[in-house]
């Protein structure tokens, strides 16, 4: 502050004699255009404020890079989401649907202000200064299979952002736990007799995440774990203060978001936090695109009222463990220092049940170990999901969710069609458990509201399973997920 107000105020030679002529002219173009917290500026800073919304698919301000953004049209000689999503449509490789188009030209506007962002540049000086709001991310929602997925994956592709992460929300939400958890660990003992000191590790854990990556890209933004809606509006404000912009996808709007559950009021507040900070845009199309008809590859679906069955399953594994440079064996799998057990699998290869994999108290951390393992997998017998099977419909759920993420190949045999698995049947015969239990947590809610107890976020979440299942059975989806070239 000294040397401003000497460069200001005293005759020239000052501030030469102080600090040099070599030293003045490398120090003054970074103090002068700064604006001071709570003052005035020095000298008027250049123009630029971040767009208040996107939703009008324009914007009128100019990019913290300094490249220009015009009203109409796009940025000149900017490759992006936009220009990829036509040249896809150009070629045949998709069809042109307007209300992904209008999502995407959302994206391009994003794209084009993100250019080069780095939020995290510090400098010795920081921490006198305002840091700057950050430009607003896109929370894109509607109805299973109408390319939300596909959009965001364009846009993550073409992110001219050094540090970015594009992952499955539970991946995500499962990492935060587990920072969590270690940094727990470092915090010294409590002495005997003494009472533990209060620690909050999220603002810690926030800043770590960002120092990580300034554009978080979240695919399947849902919440159904009441440990992870008590933390994400702390979470989210820490991660939106330290310059991350978020986009995400999802089949729910904001407001429906954990719907019903345990303790939502201390969950709500982070619906403002989101939409202060992201522009909820919906892209419905009315059209499912994985169920449309796409070429099939080998038979990936059995009914188990079939004859022989097994057999054909059995002679299916066997072929695909030709290939495999290993014998057919058990294998144990380590999930944060458990152990999960597999009765048969060979190199990629895993022959599972439904009971082995969803009767067992199992999670997404161990599904999505899996995923990393294998490249196909059998899931035998599963049964008709029902009311009376919401805990392994919601382990199915997730399962399918993370081998999908990670272009998992399945093979099934069930009960029923695939439409037909997930059954809504009445089902009271816990009815008053539930009651005694509601009543037990103090909870001011009817048994039915309650979506624990309902299977509402079930049956909702079962249309993007039946979708996802259907994509997974075409001959495109079993390409993709060969990992024997890679």
């Amino acid at each position: 502050f000294v040397l401003v107000a000497s460069v200001k105020m005293a005759a020239p030679r000052t501030p030469l004699a102080a600090v040099g002529r070599r030293g003045a002219s490398v120090l003054l173009p970074l103090l002068l255009p700064l604006r001071l917290r709570g003052g005035q500026c020095l000298r008027r800073p250049r123009p630029r404020c971040w767009p208040c919304s996107l939703r009008g698919y324009a914007t009128t301000a100019a990019s913290e890079t300094g490249i220009p953004q015009k009203d109409s049209g796009l940025a000149p000689n900017i490759e992006g989401p936009l220009q990829n999503y036509e040249s896809l449509v150009r070629q045949g490789d998709i069809k042109h649907d307007e209300n992904q188009k209008k999502v995407v030209h959302c994206l391009q506007k994003l794209h084009e202000i993100l250019q080069g962002y780095n939020p995290g540049q510090k400098n010795i000086f920081s921490q006198f200064f305002e840091r700057s709001k950050p430009p607003k991310g896109l929370y894109v929602y509607g109805d299973v299979g109408t390319g939300k997925t596909m959009v965001m994956d364009l846009f993550y592709s073409h992110a001219a952002v050094q540090r970015k992460s594009r992952v499955h929300f539970h991946g995500f939400m499962l990492d935060v736990h587990k920072r969590i958890h270690r940094l727990k660990q470092t915090l010294p003992k409590r002495k005997p007799g003494l009472m533990a000191k209060s620690y909050d590790p999220i603002a810690p854990i926030a800043s770590e995440i960002s120092n990580e990556t300034c554009l978080l890209c979240f695919d399947e933004f849902q919440v159904t774990d009441i440990a992870d809606a008590m933390i994400l509006k702390q979470l989210f404000e820490n991660l939106f203060r330290n310059g991350v912009v978020v986009v995400a996808t999802s089949n729910r709007p904001p407001e429906d978001l954990y719907k019903n559950g345990l303790q939502r009021s201390n969950f709500v507040p982070f619906i403002a936090v989101l939409k202060e900070y992201c522009d909820a845009i919906q892209l419905n199309s009315g059209i499912d695109y994985r169920k449309r008809a796409g070429s099939r590859t080998v038979r990936l679906y059995y009914l188990t009222s079939e004859v022989d069955v097994e057999a054909a399953l059995d002679k299916l594994f066997d072929e695909l463990a030709r290939k495999q440079n290993d014998i057919t064996r058990p294998r144990i799998l380590k999930v944060q220092g458990r152990e999960l057990r597999l009765s048969k699998a060979c190199g990629t290869l895993a022959d599972c049940t439904f009971e082995e994999l969803c009767n067992k108290p199992l999670g997404a951390s161990d599904y999505l170990e899996m995923a990393q393992h294998f490249d196909t997998v059998f899931i035998r017998n599963i049964p008709t999901l029902t009311l009376a099977k919401k805990t392994q419909a919601r382990r199915f759920i997730t399962l399918i969710d993370a081998f999908y993420d990670h272009k998992v190949r399945v093979i099934c045999s069930a009960a029923m069609p695939l439409e037909n698995i997930f059954v809504q049947k009445d089902y009271d015969s816990h009815a008053d458990d539930a009651r005694v239990f509601v009543d037990d947590l103090g909870l001011n809610h009817k048994v039915e509201d309650l979506s624990i107890f309902s299977g509402a976020e079930e049956i909702f979440a079962f249309q993007r399973t039946v979708s996802r299942l259907t994509e997974m059975q075409t001959e495109e989806y079993w390409e993709e997920g060969d990992r024997g070239g890679k």
